[in-house]
């Protein structure tokens, strides 16, 4: 099931002094995260991958968790999109990635 969770640091703060913008970003969430053609565990294997090559820790290891926890996703599916990670962003991010993967799973 979807959930409204950002990982950003400063989303709480536009929740409390700007509502109106908060639910524009909540009405955007739903409108991505749809699940029509991609199955939502797909989009999230997205997103982390997206995550991942921006070599933002803090939301690779919070959307690692969440596909983890909501969709029970193996360490091998997440393995495979990181794949694509090293092909598409490098060595760095990918490695910053398998990094936190080991100690999610551990």
């Amino acid at each position: 099931m979807k959930e409204n969770v950002f990982y950003g640091k400063g989303m709480k703060a536009v929740e409390d002094d700007y509502p109106d913008l908060h639910l524009a970003i909540v009405g955007l969430n739903e409108a991505v995260f749809t699940g029509k053609a991609l199955d939502y565990k797909t989009q999230k294997l997205i997103a982390l991958a997206i995550t991942a090559s921006n070599s933002d820790t803090r939301a690779t290891k919070r959307q690692m968790e969440s596909v983890i926890k909501e969709f029970g996703a193996t360490k091998d599916e997440i393995m495979d999109t990181l794949r694509v990670v090293l092909l598409t962003s490098g060595m760095p991010p990918f490695i910053k990635a398998v990094h936190l993967l080991k100690k999610i799973i551990e």
